[in-house]
């Protein structure tokens, strides 16, 4: 039997049901979502007082891009439809750039000229590949850009994936190596040492443009959003009542919609990984998507899933596929030497194992997760 899978782990972000009656805008919220008052879509979870909320109503847009689908609310009158129109230009800028299979794209034109020559890229695509090769030399390689063989022949999360066998899985592996990608900061090129590959960076790409979301609003004066790609959410500074948001964490064991807690936090990047956001299932097995480089093989090793809080979401996106792979030990001491970072990791038998500041953050709503650490 085989079977595929897209749930979203990190609950999408709305007000209270009672406002969005009267949302202006394209967009609409998705169902098991927190609200701004930490109740979630069907139920409560910690519900505050109606009259808690802000007043203001959110205009929002969703877009689908990245394979994903990409919502922001604006919590600000004076959002515009040009607003929405220009987010829809620069997600189509940014997927133009750093897609590995539109070959127009200037990442595909890299993998096309791989072992062949050096390609000259736009500084956007040269400074993010530069932030993956640096995540790769932190991590030796756990974490690794160059993984495009590998992530196209598991093909995991679209029909027809399947186990590969095991002389394509090696073959992919000896392509899948950071050490041979080359940068040229002074001609803004990328050159790949060997002819077949293929850089991808799935593993960083939305919180990439979350990031630039967030910048465009920025400049144009907001202060009050959800930028939410599909599990990267971005809460843009505070609600327009100057309260925190409040954000509930996916119980990744059930159905959207069901948390184990929520935290509180503003302007921050809330970013999860997990083993039932793509996956399928073969002879009884389970595969999902989050592969490790040096073995070529989804990563098995009893954790369900991996939330991080940052300031960036790129960093937040590379992060939680990189403590997943690295697994709970290794991954905690990473992150406890990383500034400004708290880290969750969810084990499949419901332990939880997470960074001091993450403590503190989190309102635990089930009981049937426990602390460990």
């Amino acid at each position: 039997m085989k079977k595929n899978k897209t749930p979203i782990l990190l609950f999408t972000l709305v007000l209270l049901a009672a406002l969005l009656g009267g949302c202006g805008g394209a967009g609409s919220a998705a169902g098991g979502a927190a609200d701004g008052a930490g109740r979630t879509a069907g139920g409560s979870a910690g519900a505050e007082p109606a009259q808690k909320a802000s007043a203001v109503q959110p205009k929002s847009q969703t877009y689908f891009i990245f394979d994903t689908v990409v919502t922001v609310r604006i919590y600000d009158e004076r959002a515009a439809e040009q607003n929405f129109k220009d987010l829809d230009v620069l997600l189509k800028e940014i997927d133009s750039r750093i897609s590995r299979t539109d070959s127009s794209s200037e990442i595909y034109k890299v993998n096309a000229n791989s072992g062949i020559a050096p390609v000259k890229v736009s500084p956007e695509t040269f400074n993010l590949v530069a932030k993956a090769l640096d995540y790769a030399k932190r991590t030796d390689g756990k974490f690794d850009p160059a993984i495009g063989n590998l992530v196209s022949l598991w093909n995991i999360g679209h029909e027809g994936a399947h186990v590969p066998p095991e002389e394509e899985i090696a073959e992919a592996r000896r392509l899948t190596d950071y050490r041979k990608i080359e940068l040229n900061e002074a001609a803004q090129e990328i050159y790949l040492q060997e002819k077949g590959m293929s850089v991808d960076l799935g593993s960083i790409g939305k919180g990439y443009a979350a990031d630039r979301i967030y910048d465009y609003l920025a400049d144009q004066g907001f202060h009050s959003a959800i930028i939410d790609l599909g599990g990267n959410v971005y809460a843009m500074g505070a609600k327009p009542n100057g309260d925190e948001w409040n954000i509930g964490i996916q119980d990744p064991g059930k159905e959207r919609g069901n948390s184990i807690g929520t935290i509180r936090v503003k302007d921050k990047t809330i970013v999860t990984s997990g083993i039932y956001e793509r996956f399928f299932i073969e002879n009884g097995k389970l595969y999902q998507h989050i592969l490790d480089p040096t073995t070529g093989y989804p990563v098995d090793n009893g954790i369900s899933s991996v939330t991080i809080v940052t300031d960036k979401s790129a960093d937040a996106d590379a992060l939680s596929t990189t403590l997943f792979v690295l697994g709970i030990d290794k991954g905690l001491e990473f992150i406890e030497n990383t500034p400004n970072t708290e880290a969750l990791f969810i084990t499949k038998d419901k332990k939880l194992y997470a960074t001091s500041g993450f403590k503190q953050l989190l309102h635990k709503t089930n009981d049937s997760y426990t602390f460990t650490n």
